[in-house]
This record gives structure tokens, C-alpha cells and sequence, in this order.
């Protein structure tokens, strides 16, 4: 893996370091604090001290006014004569995440603000992804006169021509990309990514599209000391939508992302408390990351394995007993996922291995009959994780084919997919994923064109893996007041990645330690003759690492006492700080690579804090490692080992392989 620096101008840091430190509020009371986390604002794009007040302190009044998104005005203005006129709305939403509460929040927020508001979630399979002209029909005949699309809508050219001509207003509140035939002849149409929007966070996912509408109902039918409270309310369900959908938490993402996740500590809705107990998750402010791996599949799962509609009723319900029964159902169809997601994965593991075209592919499309279309979108999602190039999964029901891709940074997968539209029955998504279905007779055709496409964009260094961190950093820096000031970052995910340091030259304390069969814990202290210098002179850091009962690690007194009396040389209590470290999923890799107690070690890695009463403080988070004297041992062996086959395929009469 390469290992790629980020940089920054330093005056530029030096300048923001100085408004930072400026800024009683943050409580970087250092410089070396300061100019930190300076440094990785200015490498995140944020430069000035307002800006960077903003990031590091969100707050409601940081949110854009919601009239800003082109088409708003139009849409509350009728969602609020149809409540004034006591019309019935119907809200059509997508089965995923992002739809689901999107449809939770808009109904909600109706509802509070005197109207009525019905739900149409589709069916994964029955139906498929976005609006149907016989659903518009059926509510046309039951009277309803306005519809609103939350997470869909923006390509439903033809629904919107149906709700036309049956005299019905529809709304698309989207955040998916246009496609080049424009907009649908919709009453209005609310996408920060349609042709003449200016909002200044193009980024919402469609949960966040619809609060801005319902942020504007609200701010104009709540009475004003009450808004606050409910919009901060309805950023815990934005905030697990946003994180759910992957968009950059930067920007107004990131107030929906810092707000909603701290909000969550403290959930009073039955659903909603009653996910998070499922999922382990009660009491406490939760990362993004929990949101990303232990809510959102949760939620998802009732859309990917059966109904969606479950997701609009635990939110809804207000009975404890009855949102603890939803919860389970959730969590009991994730597992099921899991398990189909596993057969699908070994199965395309298996044909890798038995084709080698698909090993050779640079965009990789690959087909099964009958997979559960529910989980070919996460599935994709692992096949790009594993292989590192674009990926199309696709399910054959007979004559028929449904799929989803996901991409790499370098490949927009929408783009390919329109340079290939005449294959498909329907398609849409946006650069890094997409869902599309097509006549199974065409994947071949579908196959081909992609790899030809993808070899035209992409070079063989694309694919290579790279590690990219923020700045090179000796562990004797890694004190709780670092910890406590990178926590000023977070959340952390697309667009915010977890800062991520290099630390050269450490020593493994004791050998590695596998967890599971596949996780590892290491054991570093930092490189010999490294130093901390404060002032110009040098200084024993007064921090416990986390730490083993039986590690050598000095405690917090044990290392004020000996350095008062003199009792420790620097060199000593240097050698005597270790730092557990995790690795995930990396036990394989260090069993290969033969890590020994002693051994000298660069080390890429994040900093975490452990909360175990007893053994809780920091800990390390393994990204890679490099040991040089390893590689050289590996790059020998393997050198030796081609030396002998080759002489043994000559004695043989073979040809030896050129080198």
C-alpha cells in the first residue's frame, strides 16, 4: 500500500493556529494544540477563523434558510394551503435509509403543523426503485390532489405526466442528479442538484431535502419558541439518514451529523429508543460510524428483506411494547441480510477464481441468478472493498436483470451509464453509486461495453491501494489533551475522514495477539531515542496510555513520582510507554509477515479511546504497517524460492520465464 502525505500551506496554518488558540471556546490551550488541529482544518479547505468555528462548533443557527433551494417556496406554499384546506397528502418515498425517514420527517412535520399525510413506500422487488403511474392513478382516485416524492422523483418523467393529466400537484423533493433530458413537469421540483439552484450545500441527501421543507412549514406554522426544540428533534433522524447515505459530512451535512448524533443521547421516541437498545447503542452519544455499521443496517434491512413500511411504523408507534417488537423484527431481518449477503459473496468469490476475465476486468460486472435483490447494493459495496475497481452486481429473474454498482474515487459511474442508456429499461443514481435494471439478455453486452469505457478513464494505478494521512507523528505526542482536541472533529466519515498519522521506527512490545481469527492487537512503544520537547527541553508526558495489567506502561503517579525524584532516566521512561493497538482484520497479514517481540515497525494509525472502567484510556486503530528489514527478509525468499523453480524448470526442459 502506498502511503500518500496530505499537505498544507504552513502560513496558513500558522495563522489559523493563532485564531484558534484566540478562541477561549475551543480549549486548545496550546500551540502545539493549536496549530494540530489547524493543520488539519487547512487540509480539510477551511481556512479562516469563522470558518473553522463553525466546523469545529456547529449550531442551529448555522443552518441555511430552506427558501435558499430552488423550487422551496412553491412546495410549502402548497403544502400549507392543502393543511389550510384539510386536503389529504400522500408522501412517496423510497424503501432504503434515506427515504424511509425522509418520509417520517415530512409526515411528521405536516401532522405537527395541523395537516394529514399518508405513505407509499414501494415494494424492493414488486415494485422497484422510484414512482409508478398506476400508484398516482390509485390515490387520484381516491381523492388526493397533492403527492409528494421524498429521495425519488427526479427522473420520473412520465409519473409526473400522469399526475398532470389527472389533475394531481406533485412535489419532487429529490437529491439525486438530473438526467440529460432536465427535470420532470412537475407543480415544483426541491433539488439542490437541478440545473439553476444555488444552495450552497449541493450535497443533502434526500432525508435532508425534506427537512428543509419541513424546516420552512414549521418556521412558519410553529409558534417560535417552540422550533428550536423540534428541528433539533428532527436532526437525530437527518443525522442518521446523512451518515446512512454516505454525503460528506461537511457544510450544513455536518451540523445535521454533530447535532442529531449528540442528540441521540438522550431519544425520547419509542422507535427510535427502541432501535438503539437493540443495537447496543443507549445512553450515550454515538459516532458515526455506529450510526454507519449498527443503525442504518438495521433500518435498511426492512426494505432490503421485506417491508419498508415497518420503518415509517417504528418511528410512528408509541407504544414501548409494540416499537421493542418492530425493533427485533429489524434486527432479526438484518441478520437474515447478513447470511444472504455472505452466500452472494462466496459465490462471486468462487467464480474469481475460476474466471479469469473478471480478474482482469476494469470495471467489473458480474451476474447470478436469482441473488436476493435486496442486498446486491451492499453487496457491490464489498466487491469494490475487496478488488478495489468499479463494480455492477446483478440478479437474472429470467428474462430480466435488476442491479446496483458502486464505484472507486476515480470512476463516475452515472456517466457510465449513460454512455450505454439505450441498454436499459431504467437507471439513475450518481457518481459512486447507481441501480438500474435491464433485459438479462443484454449483461453480456452491458459487460463488455463497461470494461471498454472503464479502460479509456482508468490506469492500472487507480486500482493501486493507498493510504493517505494527515502528518507524521511520534507516539510520545499522543496525550489525552490530542485526543480530546481531534474529538473537536468529529463526526467523522465522507468528507471528514478520521485523522490518520504515521509514526516511524516503534517497537512491538510483545508479540501480536490474534482476536476472533481474523483482528489483531499489537502492542508499541515509541522509537528509541524519539523525544516530546516542550519549551526546548525535554519532558516525560503525563498520560497513561491504555494499557494490560501486565503491561510495562507506567502510570500516571508512577511516572509524576519518578520524574520528580529523579528516580527514571529519559531513556528509560521512554522505553517504558506502550500503546495497545488494533488491527482489523489484519491478524492474516501479520501472521505472514512473521511480526516478532523487538521488531521495528512504521505504523500508519488513528486514535481511539478505550471506555473500559479499569483498562480504558487510549488506544490505536492500525491502518498499515511497514517493516523494512520484513519486507527485505520476504523480498529475499521470494527471490530465492523463483531462483530454485527456475533452475529446477530447466533441468526439466522447460523455458525459463523471462524476468
Amino acid at each position: 500500500m502506498r502511503w500518500i502525505p496530505k499537505t498544507a500551506d504552513s502560513i496558513t496554518v500558522e495563522n489559523l493556529a493563532a485564531q484558534l488558540s484566540a478562541q477561549t471556546s475551543l480549549g486548545l490551550r496550546t500551540p502545539q494544540l493549536a496549530a494540530t488541529v489547524a493543520g488539519l482544518l487547512v487540509m480539510r479547505g477551511i481556512s479562516d477563523g469563522e470558518a473553522a468555528e463553525h466546523f469545529l462548533a456547529p449550531a442551529l443557527s448555522h443552518l441555511h434558510s430552506p427558501y435558499l433551494l430552488a423550487g422551496a417556496k412553491p412546495a410549502i406554499d402548497r403544502i400549507e394551503a392543502a393543511i389550510e384546506n384539510k386536503e389529504s397528502i400522500l408522501i412517496y418515498g423510497d424503501y432504503d435509509v434515506d427515504g424511509t425517514t425522509a418520509i417520517v420527517i415530512l409526515k411528521t412535520a405536516i401532522e405537527l403543523c395541523g395537516g394529514t399525510a399518508e405513505f407509499h413506500v414501494p415494494h424492493r422487488i414488486r415494485d422497484g426503485y422510484d414512482m409508478r403511474d398506476d400508484v398516482i392513478e390509485q390515490a387520484a382516485a381516491a381523492g388526493i390532489r397533492l403527492i409528494i416524492s421524498v429521495d425519488m422523483g427526479i427522473r420520473a418523467f412520465a409519473p409526473a405526466a400522469t399526475a398532470r393529466r389527472l389533475g394531481v400537484d406533485l412535489i419532487v423533493t429529490d437529491h439525486h442528479l438530473p438526467g440529460p433530458q432536465g427535470i420532470p413537469s412537475a407543480l415544483t421540483v426541491v433539488n439542490p442538484n437541478q440545473p439553476g439552484c444555488a444552495y450552497p450545500c449541493k450535497a443533502l441527501c434526500g432525508a435532508g431535502v425534506a427537512f428543509k421543507v419541513a424546516q420552512g412549514l414549521i418556521q412558519r406554522r410553529i409558534p417560535e419558541g417552540d422550533q428550536a426544540r423540534l428541528l433539533k428533534s428532527f436532526m437525530k433522524v437527518v443525522a442518521i439518514a446523512t451518515v446512512a447515505d454516505a454525503v460528506p459530512l461537511s457544510g450544513e451535512n455536518r451540523v445535521f451529523a454533530k447535532l442529531g448524533l449528540e442528540g441521540l443521547r438522550s431519544a425520547v421516541n419509542p422507535g427510535l429508543k427502541a432501535l438503539l437498545e437493540v443495537a447496543q447503542l443507549g445512553g450515550r452519544a454515538l459516532s458515526a460510524g455506529e450510526v454507519a455499521f449498527r443503525i442504518a443496517p438495521r433500518i435498511n434491512a426492512a426494505g432490503r428483506m421485506d417491508v419498508a413500511r415497518d420503518v415509517i411504523e417504528l418511528f410512528s408507534v408509541k407504544d414501548p411494547v409494540r416499537a421493542r417488537e418492530i425493533a427485533n423484527k429489524l434486527d432479526q431481518l438484518n441478520s437474515n441480510r447478513q447470511e444472504e449477503e455472505r452466500l452472494i459473496l462466496k459465490s462471486i468469490a468462487a467464480r474469481f477464481e475460476e474466471e479469469p476475465a473478471l480478474r482482469e476486468a476494469f470495471c467489473i460486472v458480474i451476474d447470478g441468478e436469482g441473488w436476493h435483490r435486496g442486498v446486491i447494493g451492499i453487496t457491490a459495496t464489498r466487491v469494490v472493498e475487496r478488488y478495489g475497481r468499479p463494480a455492477l452486481v446483478i440478479s437474472r429473474d429470467g428474462e430480466q436483470a435488476h442491479g446496483s454498482g458502486r464505484s472507486i474515487h476515480a470512476f463516475h459511474l452515472l456517466d457510465a451509464l449513460e454512455s450505454c442508456a439505450g441498454l436499459f429499461t431504467r437507471f439513475g443514481g450518481h457518481a459512486h453509486a447507481v441501480g438500474f435494471s435491464l433485459p438479462a439478455a443484454r449483461v453480456s453486452e452491458l459487460r463488455a461495453h463497461l470494461d471498454d469505457y472503464a479502460r479509456s478513464r482508468l490506469t492500472p494505478a487507480d486500482f493501486e491501494p493507498a493510504l493517505t494521512f494527515d502528518a507524521e507523528m511520534s507516539l510520545h505526542h499522543v496525550t489525552p489533551e490530542l485526543f480530546r482536541a481531534l474529538q473537536r472533529l468529529e463526526p467523522f466519515g465522507v468528507g471528514n475522514p478520521q485523522p490518520v498519522f504515521a509514526a516511524r521506527a516503534v517497537r512491538l512490545m510483545a508479540p501480536p495477539r490474534v482476536l476472533k481469527d481474523k483482528h489483531v492487537k499489537l502492542k508499541f512503544a515509541p522509537a528509541v531515542g524519539s523525544f516530546f520537547l516542550e519549551g526546548g527541553r525535554e519532558i516525560a508526558i503525563l498520560t497513561t496510555p491504555r494499557c494490560d495489567p501486565d503491561s510495562a506502561a507506567l502510570r500516571r503517579h508512577d511516572v509524576r513520582q519518578a520524574t520528580d525524584n529523579r528516580q527514571l532516566t529519559t531513556g528509560n521512561w521512554r522505553n517504558a510507554i506502550t500503546f495497545d493497538a488494533l488491527g482489523w482484520h489484519m491478524a492474516e497479514r501479520c501472521q505472514q509477515a512473521g511480526l516478532l517481540l523487538g521488531d521495528s515497525l512504521d505504523i500508519a494509525f488513528t486514535i481511539d479511546n478505550n471506555d473500559h472502567p479499569e483498562y480504558g484510556g487510549l488506544e490505536l486503530s492500525l491502518r498499515d504497517f511497514r517493516s523494512e528489514a520484513k519486507d527485505k527478509d520476504n523480498k529475499d525468499t521470494d527471490i530465492a524460492s523463483k531462483n530454485a523453480s527456475t533452475q529446477t524448470e530447466d533441468r526439466n526442459g522447460v523455458p525459463a520465464p523471462s524476468p
